[in-house]
């Protein structure tokens, strides 16, 4: 059913390739990473991850194209697309509960193979009052120019909704490059027993999403720059601000139960 004959408000999207690209670009990604685990090559990583990411670029492409130009994303389908994305960070918040849950059963209840000790003997964790201090103000930071960007949107102020996006994308990135530093200085690894692991995958999973909400911000940016926005049709850069403002909570929690009460 072409969406352009449609009498309904609802958007059936028209047939597209990418769900399959996509779904083809994933497992030879998954694929290319247990190729690189084992065998120490990253060729197969790297073709997965290329066609990953021309897929996500091809197929937001086309949302974009849908909302801006073809006038497709209506009341009703903007309803769908904010239940969508609560949803999605619903589904997020539960994904960082597994990994609370890790630590605070561990950490609270320290068995004897780690020395009945909280962090076990020989791990020496990081100063909460240095860089992860750092990083909890940039991060609050951020939050207060995206937010100061969404009022400007909404206020059809272009050049101070500008400097608000241009000014938490470039904290994310630092956050990055903190993060990245305090990685490469970390005086623990992963294998560091119950400890490195869960401080690892914790806080690397929520350096991932900053990594995310980064690029998200960006086309935002770009979005923004090309008047694509308006005070009363920017769902695009409202999902973004949603998620911005999800991974400053998180870091909140994380900052709190790992960083201080955890070292």
């Amino acid at each position: 059913m072409m969406t352009t004959q449609s009498n309904h408000p609802f958007h059936m999207v028209d047939y597209s390739p990418w769900p399959l690209t996509g779904a083809m670009g994933a497992m030879i990604m998954a694929s290319g990473l247990v190729k690189w685990f084992h065998t120490f090559n990253i060729n197969l990583l790297i073709f997965g991850l290329t066609i990953t990411l021309l897929t996500m670029i091809q197929w937001w492409r086309d949302v974009i194209r849908e909302g801006t130009y073809q006038g497709l994303h209506t009341s009703i389908v903007s309803i769908g697309l904010r239940w969508g994305m609560i949803l999605f960070i619903v589904s997020e918040v539960l994904f960082f509960f597994s990994f609370f849950w890790a630590f605070f059963s561990s950490s609270l209840t320290p068995t004897i193979e780690i020395g009945m000790m909280w962090p076990p003997m020989g791990i020496k964790p990081f100063n909460p009052m240095q860089i992860p201090l750092l990083n909890t103000a940039i991060l609050l930071a951020s939050g207060i120019t995206v937010t100061w960007a969404h009022h400007s949107i909404m206020e059809a102020n272009h050049t101070q909704a500008s400097q608000g996006l241009f000014f938490t994308v470039l904290l994310g990135m630092y956050f990055s490059m903190l993060q990245a530093y305090e990685y490469w200085e970390a005086p623990f690894t992963m294998a560091d027993a119950i400890y490195g692991a869960t401080f690892f995958v914790a806080t690397g999973f929520h350096g991932l999403h900053v990594i995310i909400g980064t690029i998200f911000l960006t086309t935002c940016l770009i979005r923004h720059k090309n008047n694509q926005f308006s005070p009363n049709h920017h769902f695009g850069f409202e999902a973004a601000a949603w998620y911005w403002h999800f991974v400053d909570v998180v870091w909140l929690f994380l900052y709190i139960s790992i960083y201080w009460w955890g070292s």
